[in-house]
């Protein structure tokens, strides 16, 4: 049996002749948008951009006759990337007074897109027949049920796959669990998983998923003056309703925040630094959590939470504390 080399096919022939639904150009990833050249479809997440359906139909091949994708503008591949802040006035005079230097913030790190959550079981239901030419549900395995599959002994199945998300970051192509990076899509998909486990997850517990999307984190940034942290969290269509915002004690925050496209942030936000829990407030907009944090001391912020690398550069707005 040969696999045939098409995308969006990747199944296994013997007859060259036997029909084959796949795309015939190559991916295109431009300012967050992710989709294929053949076909109009775009997309914001990696596994949305895997199950966009085939466009052309012909015979399966041995060999990958896609043609090369155009050069398209060098951009970061990251959803919803807010514009960098203004750059603003740092004191650094010992009158207090702001100084005519300016320092933009420090840039964000890239963040992995995000992603629809993996399957709901990690393993088969023995219960459920598995069909031929399946291919197993964990990211980066690629491997594909036989005819014999559900009637043979699966205990010498080995997976190896990614147990992290795709990330895409100024034209470089990995994932968020192992280390290498590549340029092109190609070889994006041919980077070998980081993690084994027994028996592939053709079909998983066979339940459909009627519950949201659990986002592990979300892009933030903050700026300071010498009384108050305002901090942004990136995140589309928060509903207002349903969200809870707790500023349980002067170093942590309590966040649920559930969006109106069933997704659902939640997290114990530890802060860099202690805050006025009656003071601080909260405000959600279109895009965005926004959080004005007072602070107990006149202490400058290097981050905004405790358990993250501090920055190189401090942001502030206004004189600075007395010593």
């Amino acid at each position: 049996m040969t696999k045939c080399v098409h995308k969006g096919c990747g199944k296994t022939f013997s007859d060259p002749s036997e029909q084959c639904v796949y795309h015939p150009g190559p991916p295109v990833f431009h300012e967050g948008q992710k989709g294929w050249q053949c076909c109009k479809p775009r997309v914001l997440t990696f596994d949305e951009f895997l199950s966009i359906p085939p466009c052309t139909t012909g015979n399966h091949s041995a060999t990958d006759d896609t043609p090369a994708a155009e050069p398209t503008p060098k951009s970061v591949e990251a959803e919803d990337v807010a514009p960098p802040p203004k750059p603003i006035a740092v004191s650094n005079g010992p009158t207090g007074l702001p100084s005519t230097s300016q320092k933009p913030q420090a840039p964000q790190q890239p963040v992995p897109a995000p992603s629809v959550p993996q399957p709901e079981s990690e393993s088969d239901d023995p219960s459920i027949t598995i069909p031929a030419n399946k291919t197993c549900r964990r990211r980066g395995c690629n491997a594909t049920s036989s005819p014999d599959t559900a009637s043979s002994s699966r205990d010498d199945e080995e997976c190896v796959y990614h147990p992290g998300q795709p990330l895409f970051h100024e034209g470089s192509k990995g994932w968020t669990c192992c280390k290498r990076r590549v340029l092109e899509f190609d070889e994006f998909m041919k980077i070998e998983g980081c993690k084994r486990r027994k028996r592939h997850a053709f079909v998983g517990s066979g339940k459909k998923d009627t519950g949201e999307e659990a986002l592990m984190t979300v892009r933030h940034d903050f700026y300071q003056t010498p009384t108050t942290v305002i901090a942004s969290l990136y995140l589309k269509k928060i509903d207002k309703q349903r969200a809870k915002i707790d500023f349980a004690s002067p170093t942590e925050i309590v966040l649920d925040l559930p969006t109106t496209d069933k997704k659902r942030y939640k997290t114990s936000m530890p802060l860099f630094g202690p805050i006025d829990t009656a003071k601080s407030t909260s405000k959600i907009m279109g895009t965005k959590l926004e959080l004005t944090l007072v602070k107990l001391d006149t202490a400058s912020w290097s981050a905004l939470r405790s358990d993250e690398e501090a920055t190189s550069e401090i942001t502030q707005v206004g004189p600075a504390g007395r010593a």
